[in-house]
């Protein structure tokens, strides 16, 4: 619901495309907005990837090659960033904030979310939880739009990357997680009925109000960072998971060093 764009040309389009490591997040100093022709650039604050990291990639899960590699973002802009919530001015946005709010209500009580008595099997059953939903929207998005192109026969100016590249990326959370914690047979059948409820809402949704969904997908995202700001803070003062490892899979994705932790 933030998120920025840039200007873009093909030129440069067919370049990244050529060199997979341009793909990766390129400083653009252009404006905000569109381009003329309606191409979405990378974020701003993106720099490209380190390409020692690069190299490392021949050597990796084959599962994780075929990606859509995350941005790289420079340290200072990360913690220059700052949550805000985008007030519910319009219709749309209060049916979707009153929505995620009640969601959130009883997804917390399903878990037994309380910040201050949260250990690390906890953290996992919750985020492992959300992440198998929160890579619904974009795909859901994705998918549509992907059709409604086909039908108009007219492009859709990169909407639908953008949309898929965030279902893959909190697809990547998930598999991150699990490398970590390997759910039971009640765990996934809920899964698999949350899963089910989730896709056909935001499916009807989209077809009738995608500023719905796009509200709905930013006030979710609201609450998830006030959930991982909760986990960072136990992180960072040693309570969870201290020197421990990243799992490659996310060492790969994140274009993490060697001992990221």
């Amino acid at each position: 619901q933030a998120r920025s764009f840039a200007t873009s040309s093909c030129s440069a389009q067919k370049a990244a495309i050529a060199d997979p490591a341009a793909q990766m997040g390129v400083d653009n100093p252009a404006g905000q907005g569109f381009g003329k022709g309606g191409f979405i650039a990378a974020h701003p604050g993106m720099k490209q990837a380190p390409a020692v990291l690069a190299v490392k990639q021949a050597s990796v899960d084959p599962d994780v090659q075929g990606v859509m590699r995350n941005p790289v973002y420079p340290k200072e802009y990360v913690l220059s960033v700052h949550p805000k919530h985008v007030p519910t001015a319009k219709l749309h946005q209060k049916l979707a904030f009153a929505t995620i709010q009640a969601i959130r209500r009883v997804f917390d009580m399903a878990t037994g979310y309380n910040p201050e008595k949260m250990d690390e099997a906890k953290w996992l059953r919750r985020m492992i939880f959300l992440e198998t939903v929160a890579g619904v929207p974009g795909m859901v998005g994705g998918m549509l739009r992907h059709l409604k192109s086909l039908r108009r026969m007219q492009r859709d100016n990169g909407w639908i990357n953008t949309l898929l590249e965030e279902a893959e990326n909190e697809r990547m959370h998930l598999l991150t997680f699990l490398e970590m914690r390997k759910p039971g047979p009640l765990f996934r059948a809920n899964v698999m009925i949350a899963q089910g409820i989730m896709f056909n809402m935001l499916f009807m949704a989209y077809l009738v109000s995608p500023k719905y969904c796009h509200a709905l997908v930013g006030y979710l995202e609201e609450e998830a960072v006030k959930t991982y700001t909760h986990a960072l803070k136990d992180i960072d003062a040693g309570k969870l998971w201290p020197n421990t490892p990243a799992p490659a899979i996310a060492k790969n994705y994140w274009w993490l060093g060697d001992d990221a932790t």
